[in-house]
């Protein structure tokens, strides 16, 4: 096959990869994209996409079998609810595939050159990738790595037979009788959440002290709540030690040093993700590494010259508009611009239910930073637009630097509060004050006058409250 060569090569279409491919594009910097499977990535095909899609499918079986449990005093009543879970897969694989032909047209219509196969350094500007049609070799002034991250398996518990990660969560065939979830993240509860509502009865695992364990537990606490009524048994302070001999059951020691033995038709394992590094001839170039991650400067450099890191591969946060964000950056750079990685904070969301929403450092957080602070905080039980969506649970938290009104965090736990992630994530962009948010008039009747109140009570006068 005749050589290839360009100025950027991306090794790597998930979020990171192909937004850098698509605003190099853009720049008409010439550039080559290599993906192993489809464009999109992790994300956009066995993770965030195809999950929310999972999780709003199993909120509206709740919400008609929930009306179908109740009788009214008309005596109107519904039939129990079923549901036809392979048409759910093919409602949510139709997604994927919807964005999946959008990303690569997208890449098209950037002048984007896609080579499906196996990338592999041979040295820092040559890459060879493993097509079907035979050896491809690439020859680039700079490459981006957008390898990405792949599930951690537990030794004691390989993938395979009824032992799963969240990949093939995503494509079960039915809905398990029995689920029991190893690990009580966001992962694992996103999805050990949507299966109880889909009418699992699930079992959540976790070897710490309380799930979430990243949150602080004034965040949590109504997830934990909601965990409770939808009859999902957590276990905290237990590990998993293995497979039964039929595969049967999750055998796990608890708390207090017993054996029991968990029936399980499906044991899903999410202890975390690990950067892919190993497969793409890391050995043939000489770059730095921070522990397990590809070591970056704030301008996404590796120690090699024109050798560049984005997204999972580089280090926590691993979420996906981080690596976007990222992306667009390099690709900038490599276009000739001056560009840093200077980022105030990066909204986390977890789509648990209720939803949690965090950016910047929580109250503990900031005290321990030296910080004195003022907190504000405002319960969505006193929020018209919450209640109207029977979504009285939760809050908007707000924590500001005491002496200048700084905002340092803000923090929300509730039905739909992912949406507020944006502005959130702007405030503290923009370096603003709690009279900045206070000052800004929030549109009635929506959550979002929550953060405004919060922010009136960090300066004492909440109007709502």
């Amino acid at each position: 096959m005749k050589d290839i060569s360009c100025k950027l090569l991306v090794i790597g279409a998930g979020p990171g990869g192909y937004v850098c491919a698509i605003r190099a594009g853009q720049l008409n910097v010439d550039t080559v994209i290599v993906e192993a499977a489809k464009v999109g990535g992790t994300c956009l095909l066995v993770g965030c996409i195809p999950s929310k899609a999972l999780i709003h499918a199993a909120d509206e079986f709740a919400k008609v079998a929930h009306f179908a449990a109740r009788q009214t005093p008309l005596g109107i009543s519904l039939a129990e609810p079923a549901i036809d879970f392979s048409k759910t897969i093919a409602w949510k694989d139709g997604i994927v595939s919807r964005l999946n032909n959008g990303v690569a047209g997208l890449l098209k219509k950037a002048n984007v050159k896609i080579v499906t196969g196996k990338a592999r350094f041979r040295d820092g500007k040559t890459i060879e990738v493993e097509t079907l049609t035979g050896l491809q070799i690439i020859r680039a002034e700079n490459v981006v790595i957008a390898t990405g991250s792949t599930p951690v398996e537990v030794p004691s518990l390989p993938f395979g037979g009824n032992v799963i990660s969240s990949t093939e969560a995503l494509s079960l065939p039915d809905v398990p009788e029995k689920l029991v979830v190893v690990g009580g993240g966001y992962i694992g509860l996103e999805l050990g959440t949507a299966y109880a509502k889909l009418g699992s009865k699930v079992t959540v695992v976790e070897a710490q002290s309380k799930v979430l364990p990243q949150y602080d537990a004034e965040l949590t606490r109504p997830v934990v709540k909601h965990l409770n009524t939808l009859g999902i048994t957590v276990l905290t302070g237990a590990k998993a030690k293995g497979v039964s001999s039929k595969g049967d059951a999750l055998l796990i020691e608890t708390a207090d040093g017993k054996d029991e033995r968990i029936a399980a038709d499906k044991i899903l394992v999410t202890v975390g993700r690990k950067p892919v590094t190993a497969g793409w001839g890391l050995e043939e170039i000489d770059i730095d590494m921070d522990g397990r991650f590809v070591r970056i400067d704030d301008k996404c450099r590796t120690s090699m010259r024109g050798v560049y890191a984005i997204g999972d591969v580089t280090g926590e946060p691993m979420l996906a508009h981080r690596a976007m964000a990222q992306g667009e950056m390099v690709a900038e750079i490599v276009a000739g611009e001056n560009r840093s990685w200077d980022k105030r904070a990066i909204a986390a969301v977890c789509f648990t239910d209720p939803e949690i929403v965090s950016v910047g450092l929580s109250p503990d957080e900031a005290k321990q930073a030296g910080h004195e602070v003022k907190i504000g905080m405002f319960p969505f039980a006193a929020n018209g637009r919450a209640m109207t969506k029977e979504g009285e649970e939760g809050f908007v938290r707000v924590v500001a630097a005491a002496s200048n009104h700084l905002i340092l965090g803000i923090q929300a736990v509730g039905h739909g509060v992912s949406e507020l992630s944006a502005s959130f994530a702007l405030a503290m962009e923009m370096g603003a004050r709690l009279e900045d948010i206070a000052g800004t008039i929030h549109a009635h009747p929506t959550q979002g006058e929550g953060f405004q109140e919060a922010a009136l009570k960090a300066l004492g006068h909440a109007l709502h409250i």
